[in-house]
């Protein structure tokens, strides 16, 4: 007998698919012709060697990912890349490294750079709460500098860029751990992109780094080992031990979309889709429900909003977490309510959020 799914709305880790779960679980104690778990398989056996090229091409295939392009599985999240980058792209340079910091997770990755080399601030929007991303005319020239880097989603204040910065001939770095995978982009805008998978690409433990062959050429040597994209790259990422479940995780998710979506213009119709029925409930609701973004900068993977009180906000989570709605309460750092609607979170789910949202407001609207 299974237990109850519930939905699951938490920022990270994530819902998985279901179908990846259920194929999962078919094929853990042994793979198809391979006799033991992906659990016990050998980073180095054909077997894994198989799993990891059918995931790098999985994703290059669903991105456009060219072949001057490397795709590396790495560690550590998205906070080791935090390091990372500026360890390979700043270190020992002249310029400065240029920093859009939209929410906390920016704010971090400029912090962490600034142990390597000057970082330079383009546009802040510290002094609104993080309430937006900022407009392109708002973003000064970044020329000279070492890299542009920004993250596409704040998973904590909601907000997300629409489209990428301009950066003219700048590289531009993303962490896109938030919204990976959830809609089309255009790879070659970036230099470096990186993402954790725990939001919709897999589960925690697998970090992919994205980088354009030329980056490589600008790695100062005297790196440590583990922490040059050099050594990941001619060792395919399996210089050491690499996450292979997770990857194996990874390689289902893929599958998932490029089978049963049928790629990612498909998700992010589904995902707007998702999300525009939570921001409707939030517009129409004359104030008792108000959203901590501002309406054009609106994340379609984090929909975060208040209530009128602390106490009503805390009835409401408890009411949800009574009726299946799991893991809606804020970041702790803004409090309110959050609502994570990332590729696995089925239609359903979301529809049922939905008619929560409307009774309890009419339950407790007394104003």
């Amino acid at each position: 007998m299974h237990e109850a799914r519930v939905y699951n709305f938490s920022a990270g880790p994530a819902m998985l698919p279901l179908p990846v779960l259920e194929e999962a679980q078919r094929h853990l104690l042994a793979l198809p012709g391979v006799g033991m778990s992906v659990l016990e398989i050998s980073h180095r056996s054909r077997w894994f060697e198989e799993i990891r090229e059918e995931a790098e091409a999985n994703l290059r295939r669903l991105l456009g990912v060219p072949d001057h392009y490397h795709v590396l599985f790495l560690q550590g999240g998205a906070s080791l890349q935090f390091s990372m980058v500026p360890m390979n792209l700043l270190r020992g340079r002249h310029e400065a490294a240029a920093y859009i910091v939209t929410g906390s997770w920016s704010e971090r990755a400029a912090e962490e750079a600034r142990r390597e080399g000057h970082v330079r601030i383009l546009w802040s929007g510290q002094k609104e709460q993080y309430t937006r991303v900022p407009r392109p005319d708002e973003v000064p020239v970044a020329s000279p500098a070492a890299y542009v880097h920004f993250t596409s989603n704040e998973t904590i204040q909601g907000v997300q860029f629409a489209t990428e910065p301009e950066t003219d001939d700048v590289p531009l770095v993303c962490d896109a751990s938030s919204d990976f995978l959830s809609r089309p982009i255009p790879i070659e805008r970036y230099a470096v992109l990186y993402a954790g998978a725990q939001k919709n690409a897999g589960p925690a433990g697998l970090t992919i780094v994205i980088v354009r062959a030329d980056v490589l050429e600008r790695i100062p040597d005297g790196l440590p080992t583990m922490l040059d994209y050099r050594t990941h790259v001619r060792h395919r990422s399996t210089y050491n031990t690499p996450p292979v479940f997770a990857i194996y995780i990874f390689l289902l998710v893929t599958r998932w979309l490029l089978r049963e979506i049928g790629g990612l213009e498909r998700m992010a119709a589904l995902n707007r889709r998702k999300a525009q029925l939570i921001y409707d409930v939030i517009d129409r609701s004359d104030g008792f429900y108000r959203g901590h973004a501002h309406p054009e900068s609106r994340s379609l993977m984090n929909v975060t909003w208040r209530l009128p009180t602390e106490e009503l906000e805390r009835l409401f989570l408890r009411e949800a977490d009574a009726r299946g709605l799991r893991e809606l309460k804020g970041h702790r750092s803004v409090g309110g309510v959050r609502a994570s609607l990332y590729n696995a979170m089925p239609l359903e789910g979301v529809r049922a959020l939905r008619d929560f949202m409307l009774e309890f407001q009419e339950r407790y609207d007394r104003r």
